[in-house]
């Protein structure tokens, strides 16, 4: 009998039924919601996009124009801010704005008069003050100089006097400093008003006095109204914008969150891609690399969004960004309950059709389900019984099932040469066998003997390869223990990987892991070995992170999965380095960076890697938290990392002296150290060679 082919009978079923019109009636619909959600999302982002552009400049606009105007007048009338005659001038121009948190003048001769706002709280403050001014005179004859307050309240009664020696100086400043260099109007970069606690910046502008520089006149300017503004003028709930400086990091956002840190009272923003929320990561990563300007979608959790990035008007000065994000689904809620309805009547259409197709199609069904179970009998069984072969009418199952003997047949006698544990693995893999690779973030853990070629000449052969064995597998066990990969036995050495191919958040803490559970267990072959009165071994480690390629290298007849790079060579020059300072376990800073914070470990010294033209900051592993009671490190070690850190701080600070001091106080306590003993040496005999701070 002839058999059917299977696709003209599916055709027929569909073509019979009227399952596309109904999914076309659907999907028309939706479409052109979605549409219509979008081009009203993209209309008013575009909208918002041009007003919030005009309304930063308008902000600064006015600013610019008072500071402009304060130079003016320090140029027609020069002895002008020499006394308080300018103290109610500069009053006016804070007054103009709740964002001017001070104005203020500073001289080309050192002196400095200013109107400020005040907060409760402030040290030295009466309380009540409001305002106050201030004005600090050039140095006199005695060479003191003397900051002069006036304090004010809200209604500008006055509230008291106070002066103070003071060595401020205004044109050591950076908006003196940059605003002189520029000779014009100077916008500076965001910072911290300490006074107030606020983040702004400085707008200020020279003046001069036929082409000598007299002074620079300046307004101090929050940025928490360009947050306020962000917030109030949502286009939909779920939209949020920011403000970004041309390196991306967030001057005002829409949430009013707090994006900044001081460090040693310097500002530092954060960037947009470094907030708690995913979502503006994702976006600003998104944005078209061609046309920053232009409007772009992205998807992100299941949903679209829309995005834009536009720089202010060049005019600014400072290359500012306003990012905008914003969810299609905001202006899609209108549609969205006729959507469903509309979907509720579509699926009950399409389930009514599937029942009909699946009475209909037993006859392929039932024969693919018997063939998926013989499939399934050929990867999971332990032996190699034959199966049974199925039947069917249709052309293409009675083919597909003659196949599938013949894969039966091919397996069962392949099985017969090799494990069957093997042959399931390969049928097993979902991956094709093929040279190639890619770039990972991973970690590249080297180990090897010290002394291997001395304690080879002193060990007869075979009591070696016993203890070189013992060793590998104390390390095999350690890798899979924590699950590494091994790469390769090169000798004595071990070469074993974290994060490929199966994906680890945690490799650096699980390659350091291993790294101690190998010497806890190397300590105790050594344990037994000293019963036996047989010499011990040490086993020197390097571990280090970084992007290497890895995959199938080699050739179509013989192939090796591993990895290749300079992360690879910066790993195998650490075990190397244990040899210099004596340590066991030595480890990259970006280990460190990765992982650091669950393990204990000391600072070492900076080393030249070949190929690399700054050198790498090495640390030793002494311990790991939360990995076991055997690898938590006791006091005494936990103090000599203490003493490390101590002793590496001074060094890296360049104070030679205090470095020595701290190494000398860690052989005190510890006589045997070997890496204080090397930096010892190192700091007394090359001190232009130390590492210097960043």
């Amino acid at each position: 009998m002839k058999n059917l082919r299977l696709r003209p009978i599916v055709l027929i079923l569909f073509v019979m039924l009227t399952m596309p019109v109904v999914v076309a009636i659907v999907a028309i619909n939706y479409f052109a919601n979605e549409r219509t959600a979008r081009a009203n999302a993209e209309a008013l982002v575009a909208r918002f996009r041009d007003g919030a552009l005009q309304n930063v400049q308008n902000t600064f606009n006015p600013i610019k124009t008072l500071v402009q105007g304060a130079a003016e007048v320090g140029e027609s009338q020069p002895d002008f801010y020499s006394d308080n005659r300018s103290d109610a001038f500069l009053f006016t121009i804070m007054q103009h704005s709740p964002q001017i948190v001070a104005a203020y003048i500073g001289a080309e001769d050192g002196s400095f008069r200013q109107a400020r706002r005040l907060v409760d709280g402030n040290d030295g403050v009466p309380p009540g003050a409001r305002y106050a001014w201030r004005w600090i005179g050039p140095k006199a004859d005695t060479g003191e100089r003397l900051d002069h307050y006036d304090f004010r309240d809200e209604a500008g009664q006055d509230l008291g006097q106070a002066s103070r020696p003071t060595v401020y100086d205004p044109r050591v400043r950076p908006w003196y400093r940059q605003t002189a260099a520029a000779g014009q109007l100077n916008i500076t970069d965001p910072e911290l008003f300490a006074v107030l606690d606020l983040i702004g910046l400085t707008v200020s502008a020279p003046y001069f006095d036929q082409g000598r520089l007299l002074g620079v006149a300046a307004v101090d300017l929050t940025l928490d109204d360009l947050s306020d503004y962000l917030a109030n003028s949502r286009i939909s709930p779920g939209t949020q914008s920011f403000i970004l400086d041309r390196g991306g990091r967030v001057i005002a956002n829409s949430e009013r969150a707090r994006t900044y840190s001081t460090v040693n009272g310097n500002v530092e923003l954060e960037h947009v891609t470094s907030l708690p929320d995913d979502l503006p990561a994702v976006a600003f990563s998104a944005r078209p690399r061609d046309n920053f300007e232009r409007m772009y979608s992205f998807a992100y959790k299941g949903h679209e969004y829309l995005a834009t990035l536009s720089t202010l008007n060049p005019a600014f000065g400072k290359g500012w960004q306003l990012f905008i994000i914003t969810p299609i689904r905001d202006f899609a809620r209108l549609s969205d309950e006729s959507n469903a309805q509309l979907l509720f009547f579509g699926l009950a259409a399409i389930l009514v059709q599937i029942l009909i197709i699946y009475i209909l199609s037993g006859v392929i069904s039932k024969p693919l389900e018997r063939l998926a179970t013989k499939v399934s009998s050929i990867q999971q069984r332990s032996s190699a019984d034959p199966v049974a072969p199925v039947r069917s009418l249709v052309r293409e199952v009675s083919v597909l099932s003659r196949a599938i003997d013949t894969l039966d047949t091919t397996v069962r006698s392949f099985a017969a040469f090799v494990p069957w544990a093997l042959v399931r693995q390969l049928i097993d893999s979902d991956q094709k066998l093929e040279l190639g690779g890619h770039s990972r973030f991973l970690t590249i853990f080297f180990s090897d003997l010290e002394s291997f070629s001395t304690l080879s000449e002193k060990i007869p052969s075979r009591e070696l390869l016993i203890r070189v064995s013992a060793y590998l597998e104390v390390v095999t066990r350690a890798v899979n223990q924590e699950s590494g990969t091994i790469d390769k036995f090169i000798g004595d050495g071990v070469m074993a990987f974290w994060g490929a191919p199966n994906l680890l958040e945690d490799h650096a803490w699980r390659a350091c892991v291993a790294a101690l559970r190998v010497q806890e267990g190397m300590g105790e072959l050594n344990r037994q070995w000293a019963a036996e009165d047989k010499q011990h071994l040490n086993v020197r480690i390097g571990i280090h992170s970084d992007a290497v390629l890895v995959g199938n290298i080699g050739s179509q007849e013989r192939m090796s999965y591993t990895v290749i790079g300079d992360g690879v060579n910066v790993a195998a020059r650490l075990e190397g380095v244990n040899k210099e300072y004596g340590t066991l376990i030595c480890i990259s800073h970006n280990v460190f960076k990765e992982a650091g914070e669950r393990l204990l470990v000391r600072p070492i010294d900076e080393v030249a890697v070949k190929g690399r033209r700054t050198a790498v900051p090495i640390y030793e592993l002494m311990g790991a938290y939360g990995a076991g009671t055997s690898l938590e490190p006791d006091g005494r070690t936990t103090r000599l990392a203490e003493l490390s850190w101590r002793a590496h701080a001074a060094l890296i600070s360049g104070d030679r002296a205090t470095a020595l001091s701290h190494y000398k106080e860690i052989l005190a306590d510890y006589p045997d150290d070997p890496v204080a003993t090397r930096m010892i040496k190192k700091v007394s005999a090359n001190p232009e060679n130390l590492p210097v701070s960043s």
